[in-house]
């Protein structure tokens, strides 16, 4: 058999005014895109022929340019390598064009276009992507991520590897359902580690198991994609047309029967509630999530909103990390170390809802790490890191490498919304804020023009049959 491998996604947060450029995207091509221990062994009898994979950061939506030279890229190596057996691609789900729309389906055409019908078409998702009939038709296999926070993108990459070559050496072509929900939740919402999305999580591996079943997957969609394609959908795989339709239906009605009861699994609470409730907390840390302004959703990741309302209040001992001002990096490295600065912080990248904070700092240090110089000083008490880039801080090495202890502090602030793995593992207790950003969690304040209504809950009286 031969196979080639690439992919192309993106968690596009159509909310924000950054677009995603071809200069922000980071690639894997040749034998890194498959260094996975599964390429290894599925190379023994067939030939791997290793294209591009290319991602970003959440953001804006992706430029025609940005989409354009990375979809021709993956074009003219398809091109040069057919014929082929099987293309199998890493996507997200949730990638908008500006001008075009469904990115993945769009690509999807292109390639279907190219490859033709005979070519077996595999690929993975994010849980978070929002799936076009138009794009899951184009495929013949999809999985996609069973966790959020994510733990499990190895299991996901080798359960798809696994089914494709199933499915090359036994010949067989399977039925994809699709079912679209009526109900829009976003990511924070619906964590996998708590109910209700733990047990329906958990029905997938016996669905998995049912003859005639190959893959079940559940995607709860990027709620900051204003999409026709953006909610809830169901999606599962098979050989026998009826076992597909009938376990579909059921997972998708019981998802509509629990849907009043997704929620975050932590407290949330309007900014100066949420720090009251922090300080007040036996615990710590008390991990603070600045949700508004959550980079991993696509928020711009320079709002000064929180660091403003910690000032305000006369806290202390806290760290707000971070707030992306490369201007501001900069003005500290010409300043110094232990000496005072004047900034004005934040409020460039998203100017609809952050304004700038103008604040005297003390530099403690500025420090050279592999995405870009970061500077942390003192504000009135509150430690502060200010960033070139916009990545938020997920793991503990993101604050050691600053020098920064979160142990040692009572409010720690991360620009997301859930807290990723380790964090969650390290946090005794965490908050999160209701600020302002283009990943508000309050979804009713969003300015949805092409989402397909009425969908639940921003229109509580939504009913919906199959």
């Amino acid at each position: 058999m031969k196979i080639a491998v690439g992919g192309f996604g993106h968690e596009s947060n159509t909310f924000s005014t950054i677009p995603t450029r071809y200069e922000d995207l980071r690639f894997a091509r040749g034998e890194e895109l498959i260094a996975a221990e599964i390429w290894r062994q599925v190379r023994d009898g067939h030939e791997i022929v290793p294209l591009v994979r290319a991602w970003a950061q959440p953001s804006g939506p992706v430029t025609p340019d940005c989409y354009r030279r990375v979809a021709d890229e993956l074009l003219s190596g398809l091109e040069k390598s057919l014929p082929l057996d099987a293309v199998f691609l890493s996507l997200h789900g949730a990638m908008e064009v500006e001008g075009l729309g469904d990115g993945e389906g769009e690509l999807l055409r292109e390639i279907r276009g190219l490859v033709g019908e005979d070519v077996f078409i595999a690929g993975t998702l994010d849980l978070h992507g929002n799936l076009s009939g138009e794009f899951v038709r184009r495929c013949n296999l999809l999985t996609a991520l069973r966790t959020a926070p994510h733990r499990d993108s190895r299991e996901t990459e080798l359960r798809g590897v696994r089914l494709t070559m199933a499915c090359l050496q036994e010949g067989l072509r399977p039925i994809t359902e699709l079912i679209k929900l009526p109900l829009l939740l976003p990511g924070e919402s619906a964590v996998t580690e708590v109910e209700p999305a733990r047990s329906l999580y958990a029905r997938l591996p016996d669905i998995d198991a049912q003859p005639g079943i190959l893959a079940s997957s559940l995607l709860i969609g990027c709620a900051w994609t204003d999409s026709p394609h953006t909610s809830v959908s169901v999606l599962i795989t098979g050989t026998d047309a009826a076992a597909v339709r009938r376990q579909a239906l059921e997972l998708a009605e019981e998802i509509w029967r629990v849907r009043a009861e997704f929620g975050p699994d932590v407290p949330t609470a309007e900014i100066d509630e949420a720090i009251r409730m922090a300080l007040e907390a036996p615990q710590r840390p008390v991990f603070l999530s600045d949700s508004g302004d959550n980079t991993t959703a696509g928020g711009a990741g320079d709002s000064p909103f929180v660091l403003e309302r910690l000032v305000a209040l006369g806290v202390k001992d806290a760290v707000m990390a971070g707030i992306c001002d490369p201007a501001a990096v900069q003005r500290c490295e010409q300043a110094g170390e232990r000496n005072g600065v004047d900034l004005v912080i934040g409020g460039k990248l998203d100017q609809q809802f952050a304004q700038p904070f103008a604040a005297r700092a003390t530099v403690r240090r500025v420090v050279r790490t592999d995405r870009g110089p970061r500077a942390v000083v003192d504000i009135e008490g509150v430690t502060t890191v200010l960033q070139t880039d916009r990545a938020a801080f997920t793991c503990l090495r993101d604050f050691e490498e600053l020098g920064i202890d979160p142990g040692r502090k009572k409010i720690v602030v991360v620009k997301v919304g859930y807290l990723f793995s380790e964090l969650r593992d390290f946090a005794p207790k965490s908050i999160m804020a209701l600020t302002p950003g283009f990943a508000d969690q309050r979804l009713d304040r969003l300015p949805y023009r092409k989402l397909r209504r009425p969908i639940y809950p921003l229109d509580p009286q939504t009913t919906w049959r199959v």
